[in-house]
């Protein structure tokens, strides 16, 4: 007989599959009663794992919420992989080198294991364990309140630890572009990223194509302020120009054919 906690990570992982799946569709999928799978997805949803819609259960994000780290990181894995290469273009041996809690930033972390010595500075759990106990590489991770939506360490100690040390460089991400200003979900989430901002001497930001034309609900910063801004193909012609112009340093990345 499988165990509850068997079950939900199978529901979990089912819906981070598919994106979003009707609940009816779960009663069927898993042949259980409605009321075990409703048990099952409030206590996802209490985990910060999925979001229950009416009628549905859903990992994909809004303007308001944040997807699951578990589902972002298997989205758009060529995308990533690609800014993870070109922001290595900004990474010397010596430096200290900050990741925020985003994907890209995880795609970045194994591939710093070719440039080395470097003391590295995160709040990515994820990040964390690659790169603890890595000869070489100095790794600090910064405290704070643990948060299962991120699978990283937020809130004001996680701030305050910020502003006690000074980087070399920030690799960072974002949840949406609009203009040239950059916005993130979770206010928590976006006053660590303005803390390692602020800590950080150069800055690159690393955001797929995707993510411009669309709002979140609090603002990170404007994308002039970035020392980089590193994107993939797929934005037009003219809105790259138009960032250009006002002043953006745009670079766009090719992905590597498959």
């Amino acid at each position: 007989m499988i165990k509850a906690d068997e079950r939900r990570e199978e529901i979990a992982d089912y819906v981070i599959k598919l994106g979003q799946v009707r609940i009816d569709d779960l009663v069927e999928h898993f042949g259980v009663s409605r009321m075990t799978i409703h048990r099952h997805i409030d206590q996802l949803a209490h985990q910060g794992v999925l979001r229950k819609l009416h009628g549905a259960v859903t990992v994909q994000p809004s303007g308001l919420y944040e997807s699951a780290f578990r589902y972002r990181v298997t989205v758009g894995r060529a995308e990533k992989d690609a800014l993870a290469h070109a922001a290595l273009d900004y990474v010397e041996a010596g430096q200290a080198v900050m990741l925020d809690d985003s994907t890209t930033a995880n795609a970045i972390a194994p591939l710093l294991l070719d440039i080395k010595p470097l003391t590295v500075i995160s709040n990515s759990v994820a990040t964390a364990a690659l790169l603890t106990n890595v000869d070489d590489i100095d790794f600090i991770c910064l405290g704070g309140q643990y948060h299962r939506t991120y699978n990283a360490y937020i809130g004001l100690v996680c701030e305050n630890a910020v502003a006690q040390l000074r980087a070399n460089l920030l690799i960072c991400s974002a949840s949406a572009i609009s203009g040239t200003t950059a916005f993130i979900q979770d206010q928590h989430v976006v006053r660590v990223k303005q803390a390692m901002f602020a800590a950080s001497t150069k800055r690159i930001l690393a955001v797929d194509h995707s993510k411009f034309d669309k709002v979140a609900l609090h603002v990170f910063d404007d994308l002039t302020r970035f020392d980089a801004v590193l994107t993939t193909h797929g934005i037009s012609d003219a809105q790259a120009q138009k960032l250009e112009q006002a002043g953006v340093k745009l670079r766009v990345v090719t992905m590597a054919r498959s």
